[in-house]
């Protein structure tokens, strides 16, 4: 018996390597074929999300000599080239119309940052009568589609005399509801306690917004700066509706023209995509990391 205890027992330096176990954030253990599972569920989001706009930058670098619509189709181009985007320059003033979508972009951007502050500020810690009617009435008019108004502002736009201009183009979307109410979770979110000591230190309401509450929400300000440059680069009716003259066009409706008369012309269209997703990208690329905090910071309380 002695014997037989001497050979099974082993110390733990002479034993062999564990296997080491594969757990979640919560620590529970997760089989093998279940996280193969995740990663193929991960690979084929990411072929449908982003493999349209890889095919399309593709595309893009074809020269005119390479057949896009080969079969099996060739992904990477044989002989890379940039004179689609040149090309592209010189059908459309496409520079003139990106600066326009940005004039715009950036205005849509300042506005719905400082008056989704203020308003998601005074929502979340103001005390006054009707605070909770006023949240109610953000709320609704998230549910209104944007093609059962759009007749009224167009005639707004036109008594006010802004028709044509790039502030007609601004003015409707300058302060989003959805932007508002997720400044007002995300300050709902901070200690009350911290504005409260500020209080006793005799700072007032502006200086606890400037300096305690608005430095705390940074996240969810870039947040709301990539909804609205989004919102604003990407919008195609109304400014197709509120602008007629083609120097004031934006670039979605600069486009359009390429797609309309170019429509045959695939490595002409996709340039000219390429050429409008790419500020999206860029700005993604520069305010992720406060994104994904922002998220949390501004999500929705039960």
């Amino acid at each position: 018996m002695e014997k037989e205890r001497d050979v099974e027992w082993r110390p733990p330096a002479e034993r062999g390597p564990r296997r080491r176990r594969i757990t979640d954030e919560h620590g529970r253990r997760v089989r093998a074929w279940e996280l193969a599972l995740r990663y193929l569920l991960l690979l084929a989001v990411l072929a449908l999300t982003v493999g349209p706009f890889l095919w399309q930058l593709s595309t893009s670098l074809k020269g005119p000599t390479e057949d896009i619509f080969s079969s099996p189709p060739k992904f990477l181009p044989g002989d890379p080239t940039l004179h689609n985007y040149k090309r592209v320059a010189d059908t459309i003033p496409v520079w003139d119309y990106a600066f326009n979508s940005l004039k715009v972009a950036g205005a849509n951007v300042v506005t719905n940052c400082v008056g989704s502050a203020l308003a998601g500020y005074a929502l979340a810690r103001l005390r006054y009568r009707g605070r909770r009617v006023a949240t109610l009435v953000f709320i609704l008019a998230m549910l209104v589609p944007v093609e059962g108004i759009i007749i009224a502002q167009f005639t707004t736009m036109r008594e006010l005399g802004l028709n044509n201009t790039l502030i007609g183009v601004v003015l409707p979307g300058c302060i989003g509801a959805m932007n508002v109410l997720l400044m007002r979770n995300a300050f709902l979110n901070l200690p009350y306690e911290i504005e409260e000591a500020a209080f006793v230190d005799g700072a007032n309401t502006w200086q606890r917004f400037l300096r305690i509450a608005l430095p705390s929400v940074k996240g969810t300000l870039a947040v709301v700066a990539i909804f609205a440059f989004m919102g604003a680069w990407d919008d195609f009716l109304w400014p197709l509706i509120v602008l007629s003259d083609p120097s004031k066009f934006t670039l979605t409706i600069g486009l359009n023209y390429l797609h309309g008369t170019f429509a045959n012309d695939e490595r002409l269209v996709a340039a000219g995509t390429v050429i409008a997703v790419a500020p999206l990208i860029a700005l993604f690329a520069c305010l992720q990391r406060y994104f994904f905090r922002g998220v949390g910071e501004g999500a929705v309380k039960g």
